[in-house]
């Protein structure tokens, strides 16, 4: 399954058994970054109380309770469509950020999958936003309205696609920004928007703007 590789590195969660902390919210953190963000903070929460907060216990409470048989969706990143190697973006400008998925399992994703933040810089408000269930091999482009920071300097955020019931699955998608005074992405974003904001129908003609002193047509009534 997907992510339930059981062979942890002695090494490394040594390190995680000695971290010395009684914070609980370190904890969860910390489990939840070991296990790739597969779970999330309540979850978390819920193996490391029954643990006593051992994190080296919970993380063998976790893979104790996973059933091999449990199905896991699976999703790979493609490509970032826009916010690309190179590109840079005015301070606190809107931008819409967009990148390239693939369901590379053998089977659809179940209803109610959704694209999370989960970490590093969030650009704005939004937190999640719904993504349909994919088929087999199928591609899509899911977006963000996101907003750059007000200073300059590069940035970057991690999301991951999540289950109804919690489960983060797939790799994790990045937004690595630059932000600099006179970057041209948010000008062209703009436009971009826009234009789809007016004509949402790929090949929808648009009425011409009326001259001045024609009034505009009112509604249409059906008859």
């Amino acid at each position: 399954m997907e992510g339930m590789d059981v062979d942890l590195d002695p090494e490394l969660m040594q390190k995680f058994s000695c971290l010395g902390t009684t914070d609980k919210d370190v904890l969860i953190s910390e489990f939840q970054r070991l296990l790739g963000f597969q779970l999330n903070p309540a979850g978390c929460a819920f193996f490391l109380d029954m643990t006593n907060w051992n994190l080296q216990a919970a993380i063998g409470a976790y893979y104790d309770f996973e059933s091999p048989n449990v199905s896991v969706p699976s999703m790979s990143f493609v490509e970032d469509v826009t916010i690309g190697e190179g590109e840079s973006i005015p301070p606190d400008t809107q931008f819409i950020k967009t990148w390239r998925i693939q369901n590379s399992g053998a089977e659809a994703w179940p209803p109610g999958v959704c694209l999370k933040y989960v970490g590093g810089d969030q650009f704005g408000h939004v937190n999640m936003v719904m993504v349909r269930s994919l088929e087999p091999q199928e591609i899509a482009d899911v977006s963000v309205q996101m907003c750059s920071p007000s200073r300059a300097g590069m940035y970057q955020g991690q999301w991951r696609m999540c289950t109804a019931t919690g489960l983060y699955y797939g790799d994790v998608i990045w937004v690595i920004l630059s932000v600099e005074v006179g970057g041209l992405l948010g000008v062209t974003q703009q436009l971009s928007s826009f234009e789809t904001e007016f004509n949402t129908q790929p090949h929808r003609k648009r009425s011409p703007c009326p001259r001045r002193g024609q009034k505009e047509p009112g509604p249409q009534h059906l008859v």
